[in-house]
This record gives structure tokens, C-alpha cells and sequence, in this order.
């Protein structure tokens, strides 16, 4: 019950408040009005007695007067007089007490009314006697009408002092009983008084109790402590609409102010990305300058040589030559952009063509391309580390039984580039000290190209926002190594040659 009078709006909890208060006050006067008219009623009620004593000593006092003036004068006023005073004296005196009780008052009245009755007898014996000019007879009735009359009188005056006493001890206790009525009433009062002004400072202490609250954790807010404690909502009301929207106000703001955190956290996450990139890039960028002469003269130098080929007749020179001009240039311009999937297969195909000048066609390369996925977008510099690691410590001591495959498929909606080779494979120790960065192959230190594979994964995760880019399988020595690596479908306009869809070709000794 409690409950459901909380989700009742204000507006009726106060209006119900009011007319709970009023109606106890309207009780208690109507308590306090039926009350004093019964004890107005008991005092009013305590001298009738007398007051019809009274009325009917004077209806007896008029009836021997009228008498007394019609045997005086003999009119007709004064016959018609005497009839309305008997009549009305007879009417009072059929009105006394009649039964026979063991109160002294009751047996004076009933002796009151037997007298009253022979009298007005007499009286009439006596008006007869004198209307007849009976005089014996009517002195006779007169006399004896006197002095029942005297008797009556007497009687009358004794049972009056006798209720007239009687009825001021009871006008003294239903005096007594007045001031303890009006004491209680006084206390009624007092205790309706007080629990009004309890039901209003309850109600009130109600309203204002969860509005404290509400100003509290208002003032927490406004602070900039959006750790507070939630409100409960203890009602339907205006109070509780209140403290609900309150609630989801600060969740919402805290929500807000969470997600700013975690895109003011996301976007110092990718600038420290960016710049960290951006040193990985620098550093494989001076290192390749480093394992280089002069660049320019270089083109020069390897331009000359082309041209002189070219004018010699020596066809497969001059296309040497181009090869090694065309994967420098791209060591140079490349290094620190984004590339395409084609741009990268491109300058694999290079590097295997001028390797197997070099290793007289030692190396057999075989590409399994799906053109649908060279527009891809990737980090530049990227395999060409990866098929150089396959080389040199797969299969360089193969002689011509050395296969590299390179592969271009999508899985599970990412794009993957396989390089795969026969060589002498890799240990699990290995691989794990590949992937975690803290391997550094020999070649390296004796000049190499500069460019290792925890470069190669660095650059990777930062390009990908992904830790697992890369997956290296070997399964055991003799078994080849197999390098995968995942990408998203990032499309953009074709640059470079690159191979059809389901291209495969396959690599020849020089």
C-alpha cells in the first residue's frame, strides 16, 4: 500500500494531505458540537421538573381564583374563565405521576394528582351549589374546595424544595462532567493539532529528504565527479521522474566523457603508431642509402651500362641492367610510401630476375596471384626482405633445387601473401625469436641490405594495427619455411604490372 501511494503525483499526495488534516479537525468539532448539546440538553433538563411543578401551581391558583370571582360576581367572563383554568388544570394534573414506585418523589406527586382530582371535584360541586342558589351546599363545597386547595399547595411547595434540591446536586455533577468535557476536548484538540503538524512535517521531510539527495549529488556533478553513487528511485513521482532522468544523466555523461578518454587514448596510440612508423621508415631508408654509392651517379652509371648494351647487342645485359636500375629506384621512392600488392610483386619479380643472374638460375620462382587483390594497399619494402630471407637461409646452399613460391589469395576476408620455399626449414625457437624481434640474422652484420624481419613485423603492425600480421610455419629441418602475411582489402587505383588472375610462371636458370 505504501508503495503505490509513492507513485502518486505530488499534486495528490498534497491535496490528499490536506483533506486527511481537515477532515480530523471537522471530527473533532462535530465531537466537540454533539457533546456540548447533550450537556446543554442534561443541565436544561434538570429544573423541568420544577418548572411544571411551578406552571401547575399557578394553573391551580388561577382555577380558585376564577372561582373565588364567579361566587363573587356571577358573570359570564368569569364562568368562562373558571372553565378555561379547570380545564387546563385538569389537562397538567392527568400529566402527574400516577404509578406506584418506592420514590418519595413519585409517591408525593401521585398524591398531588389524587388531591387535584377531588378538588377540581369539589369545585365543580361548588360552581353547581352556587349556580342553583344552594347556599348550604355551596358554602359547604366551598370550604371544603378551600381546603383541599391549601393542602394541594402545600404539597407542591414541599415536592419543589424537595426536586429543587435534588436537581442542584445534579446541576453540580453535570457541572463537574462539563469541565471534564471541556478538558477533553481541550486534549482532542491539542492531539488533532499535533498530528496534523506530524502528517505535514512527515510528508514534507518525505519530499524534501530525496531532493537534499538530489541537490548533493548535483553539487558532486557540477564539481567534475562523475563517480557518484546512483540515486534510487523510490517513487513514480515528480521526485522520482526527476531522479531517474538525473541518473541517466550522469550514466549518459559519464558515458560521453569515457568515450572522449578512450578516442583522446586511441588517437595518442596512433600518433605515437605514426611517429614510430615514421622511424622505422627513416631507419630503412638510411640504411639502404648507406648500402649505396651516390644514387644518382648510380642511375647514371647503370643508365650508361644499358645504353652501351643495348648498342653492343647484349640484349639479356641490357635487361639486367634495367632490373637492377628499376628494384634501386624503387628502394628509393618506395621506402616510405604506400604501395600497392603489384608494386611489391613487381619488385619481387625484379629481385628474383637479377638473383638468378647472379646464382646462373639456381633459383626456380613461382607466383600464384589472384589479380582481383593487387590494388591492396600495404607498407612499401616488404617482401623484398622476405624472399632475401628465404634465399639466403633457405635455400642458398640448395644449388638448383631451390623453389620460392609467392602466393596472393583471400581468406576469411583478409587478403594473404605467401612466400614459401624448400629450403633447410626453421626450428620453433627460431620462429618464436622471428615473430617476438629479437632475431638478427648474420647477413646483417656482414652488410646486408639492412633491412631485417622484426623491421619488416614492426612496420607491419603499425600499418595493420594488428599483432598478428605475420605467421611463420616450418615443420621441421629439411621442410621449408613458409611466410604469411594477413591484410585488409584496401583498394586503390592500379599502379604498376601486375600479374593476371591465376597467373603462374615459373622462374629459369640464366
Amino acid at each position: 500500500m505504501t508503495n503505490k501511494l509513492r507513485d502518486f503525483s505530488l499534486q495528490f499526495k498534497i491535496s490528499s494531505i490536506y483533506i486527511v488534516t481537515n477532515i480530523l479537525v471537522v471530527m473533532v468539532n462535530i465531537f466537540l458540537i454533539i457533546g456540548i448539546n447533550s450537556m446543554s440538553g442534561r443541565l436544561d433538563m434538570v429544573y423541568q421538573d420544577n418548572r411544571h411543578l411551578n406552571q401547575f401551581s399557578d394553573a391551580v391558583n388561577a382555577l380558585q381564583s376564577n372561582m373565588t370571582d364567579y361566587l363573587n360576581v356571577k358573570t359570564s367572563d368569569s364562568l368562562e374563565n373558571y372553565y378555561r383554568s379547570e380545564s387546563l388544570c385538569r389537562n397538567m394534573a392527568s400529566e402527574l405521576n400516577e404509578e406506584v414506585t418506592g420514590q418519595s418523589f413519585d409517591r408525593m406527586e401521585r398524591n398531588i394528582r389524587h388531591m387535584t382530582e377531588g378538588y377540581l371535584a369539589e369545585v365543580a360541586q361548588t360552581i353547581e351549589a352556587k349556580r342553583g342558589r344552594n347556599v348550604e351546599k355551596y358554602r359547604f363545597h366551598y370550604e371544603n374546595a378551600t381546603r383541599m386547595y391549601d393542602y394541594i399547595c402545600t404539597y407542591i411547595s414541599n415536592l419543589n424544595m424537595e426536586q429543587f434540591r435534588s436537581n442542584s446536586e445534579r446541576y453540580s455533577e453535570l457541572q463537574k462532567r462539563f469541565r471534564l468535557f471541556e478538558i477533553v476536548s481541550v486534549i482532542a484538540i491539542v492531539l488533532v493539532m499535533f498530528s496534523n503538524v506530524c502528517i505535514i512535517i512527515s510528508f514534507v521531510g518525505a519530499l524534501i529528504r530525496p531532493l537534499k539527495k538530489l541537490a548533493g549529488q548535483a553539487d558532486e556533478v557540477a564539481k567534475g565527479n562523475f563517480e557518484i553513487e546512483l540515486l534510487p528511485v523510490e517513487s513514480q513521482d515528480e521526485v522520482g521522474v526527476v531522479t531517474g532522468a538525473f541518473n541517466s544523466m550522469v550514466v549518459s555523461i559519464g558515458r560521453y566523457i569515457e568515450r572522449i578518454r578512450e578516442s583522446m587514448e586511441a588517437e595518442r596510440a596512433l600518433k605515437e603508431r605514426e611517429l614510430l612508423m615514421e622511424g622505422h621508415l627513416k631507419d630503412a631508408r638510411l640504411k639502404y642509402l648507406q648500402a649505396q654509392i651516390n644514387p644518382h651517379f648510380l642511375f647514371n652509371t647503370l643508365n650508361a651500362g644499358a645504353q652501351l648494351a643495348m648498342m653492343e647487342g647484349a640484349d639479356r645485359t641490357y635487361d639486367y641492367i634495367q632490373k637492377v636500375a628499376q628494384f634501386y629506384r624503387y628502394n628509393m621512392k618506395k621506402s616510405e610510401e604506400t604501395v600497392t600488392v603489384a608494386d611489391e610483386v613487381e619488385m619481387v619479380d625484379s629481385y628474383i630476375y637479377i638473383l638468378n643472374v647472379r646464382f646462373a638460375g639456381d633459383i626456380h620462382y613461382e607466383k600464384h596471384i589472384d589479380g582481383s587483390l593487387l590494388h591492396t594497399e600495404m607498407p612499401g619494402m616488404i617482401l623484398q626482405p622476405i624472399v632475401e630471407n628465404c634465399v639466403n637461409h633457405g635455400i642458398r646452399e640448395m644449388g638448383d633445387r631451390g623453389v620460392i613460391r609467392l602466393s596472393l589469395y583471400e581468406k576469411d576476408g583478409q587478403v594473404c601473401i605467401s612466400v614459401k620455399d624448400n629450403g633447410v626449414g626453421m626450428s620453433a625457437e627460431t620462429i618464436e625469436k622471428v615473430l617476438s624481434g629479437t632475431y638478427r640474422d648474420e647477413d646483417m652484420a656482414s652488410g646486408g641490405n639492412g633491412v631485417g624481419m622484426d623491421n619488416v613485423i614492426s612496420r607491419m603492425r603499425l600499418f595493420t594495427g594488428n599483432e598478428h600480421v605475420m605467421t611463420v610455419k616450418s615443420e621441421g629441418e629439411g621442410m621449408g619455411t613458409e611466410v604469411c602475411l594477413c591484410l585488409e582489402r584496401y583498394d586503390r587505383e592500379h599502379k604498376g604490372n601486375g600479374g593476371a588472375a591465376g597467373e603462374v610462371s615459373e622462374g629459369e636458370k640464366t
